[in-house]
């Protein structure tokens, strides 16, 4: 299957190691139950989803063991297995959920070896394309003991050596940890939170573009909290197009490293969302953007 010209490719590609990826993919996150745990109301649904987000040109599906736990892995194998070529995942490792649906910390090298290989089961795959090793801090905070990440990146480069996993990123880290981390092994993306509302990270994604790294916004629309702008709605009436499309068009023309994972448990939303490939932003809208 190519995935040439179909929507999600309209806004171009990005090498991501050796993998030539669509800069507009699907995060699977939503797939799973209410608060990212217990199977989905309607699992033939999130199927669906999944079926249609390939046929509609996605390439880069980025999920997580934790993740249910363990309910979306199996929805996506259950959907695209056999992946062939077209298809290529991204999960990442560092926490794991209690009984009650909690996230807990698990970043130990002995579990993070376990949950790469939970993940390889779960997906059906002998080799994952690529490994984001999720740090514990939090967004605005991203302190962490030194050497602590080191000692976790040297477990998944191990991994990574023995042919399990084909590249490393990272997430939610600053410019000291991804430095640290490239002492150890090359890093192919970041994953950060970044959105046309909320621009701290903007150090990292220079670093990144300047280096040829993949960055990867998560929670571009917002995440559990949807954007909301007075500027944003009045520039997409203007458009014609949705405030979903514009916020992605705008992080689109922001740097050509960053790649999108918008996430959705509805076909609707995620023509929607992927909607924001081909929507070009002129010059004003952007300087509108840019101001937010």
């Amino acid at each position: 299957m190519t995935t040439t010209n179909r929507p999600a490719a309209q806004a171009g590609s990005y090498q991501v190691g050796d993998l030539d990826l669509n800069r507009i993919g699907y995060g699977a996150m939503q797939l799973a139950g209410p608060g990212v745990f217990g199977p989905p109301r309607d699992r033939a649904a999130a199927i669906e989803v999944l079926r249609t987000a390939v046929e509609l040109g996605v390439n880069h599906i980025d999920t997580a063991d934790a993740y249910g736990p363990y309910i979306t892995n199996e929805i996506i194998r259950e959907a695209l297995f056999p992946y062939g070529d077209h298809v290529h995942i991204v999960t990442k490792v560092g926490l794991v959920r209690d009984e009650r649906g909690g996230w807990l910390p698990s970043n130990s090298p002995e579990s993070l070896r376990a949950q790469v290989h939970d993940n390889l089961r779960r997906l059906g795959l002998d080799v994952l394309d690529v490994v984001n090793l999720r740090t514990l801090a939090g967004i605005d905070d991203r302190a962490t003991v030194p050497g602590e990440l080191a000692r976790q990146f040297e477990a998944l480069a191990e991994l990574q050596q023995q042919g399990l996993i084909r590249h490393l990123g990272l997430s939610t880290v600053s410019l000291d940890q991804l430095a640290e981390a490239q002492r150890i092994a090359p890093v192919v993306c970041v994953q950060n939170f970044y959105n046309i509302a909320n621009r701290a990270d903007a150090a990292v994604l220079a670093a990144t573009a300047s280096q040829d790294i993949a960055y990867v916004p998560y929670f571009p629309l917002g995440g559990f909290s949807p954007l909301q702008s007075d500027v944003l709605e009045s520039v997409a009436k203007r458009l014609g197009a949705t405030p979903i499309a514009v916020a992605e068009s705008w992080l689109l023309q922001l740097s050509p490293n960053v790649m999108l994972i918008p996430g959705t448990s509805s076909v609707d939303h995620l023509r929607e969302n992927i909607a924001g490939a081909a929507l070009a932003l002129p010059p004003d809208a952007v300087a509108e953007l840019d101001a937010i």
